[in-house]
């Protein structure tokens, strides 16, 4: 259970301007206490679940980060999680539940999650994480809300436009799957990913056959790697794939 007390803002926490933060969770006791704990304690929380709430607290400009259950009834929280990657670099805390929810929390961090907690928490210690996310975000360069690209031996990956355009301009079409399996890997290059992952990623995760995402895999090289003597996918046995080559983030 959330332990909930009130506390007192110092003045150094008040010598700035709250920042505003966004609870999304499904349980209406566990949102107000969370609003209310953050909102005594310098912060501007607001609470919401409904998708078109979610979409107009999300599109504002000063929001500066959202606390998201992954476990929500009528939203996904990992899909809430990838469509606010694909569109900015707005923080993110995930919160899960106990052990069973580990997959869902590695994920999470992989598919670009700034922290996590799991289920029992002190609302103090989601307050210490808020704020050590909002003090490294304040001391990165460039804006915070430019949507997110990934350039890459030539290729440029647009989350916002959906878009992979190939070295010599031309434009390379993906298909849902596609998209999301190649966004996997450009968010973790150099990294195994297995394919319990990368099934879940690219939302594929109810499939019961596993091999299904090697197919996908063999799809994308055919579009990434013309002309290259070796892919950019590399198959790490055992484990998964492994995106082989640098990627900078733009």
């Amino acid at each position: 259970m959330l332990e909930i007390f009130k506390g007192h803002p110092t003045t150094t926490e008040t010598a700035f301007p709250s920042p505003r933060v966004l609870v999304v969770d499904d349980d209406p006791d566990m949102r107000r206490m969370i609003v209310e704990f953050l909102s005594g304690n310098g912060l501007q929380a607001t609470g919401a679940i409904e998708r078109s709430e979610v979409g107009r607290q999300l599109a504002r400009d000063d929001l500066a980060l959202v606390v998201l259950d992954l476990r929500l009834g009528a939203l996904s929280g990992l899909d809430l999680l990838r469509e606010i990657r694909t569109r900015s670099d707005l923080p993110v805390i995930i919160v899960t539940g106990e052990r069973r929810d580990e997959v869902d929390r590695v994920i999470g961090l992989e598919l670009g999650a700034d922290d996590y907690l799991t289920k029992p928490f002190s609302p103090r210690e989601l307050l210490a994480r808020i704020r050590a996310v909002l003090r490294r975000q304040a001391g990165q360069p460039g804006p915070r809300r430019t949507p997110i690209r990934y350039r890459f031996e030539g290729w440029t990956l647009d989350g916002r436009l959906r878009r992979l355009t190939a070295p010599d301009a031309a434009e390379v079409r993906l298909t849902k799957s596609e998209f999301a399996l190649l966004w996997a890997f450009l968010g973790t290059p150099g990294r195994p990913l297995s394919r319990e992952t990368l099934l879940q990623a690219t939302r594929m995760h109810e499939d019961v056959f596993d091999r299904s995402i090697d197919v996908q895999v063999l799809r994308l090289r055919r579009k990434l790697d013309a002309g290259r003597a070796t892919s950019m996918i590399r198959t790490e046995r055992g484990i998964g794939y492994v995106f082989d080559v640098p990627v900078e983030r733009l």
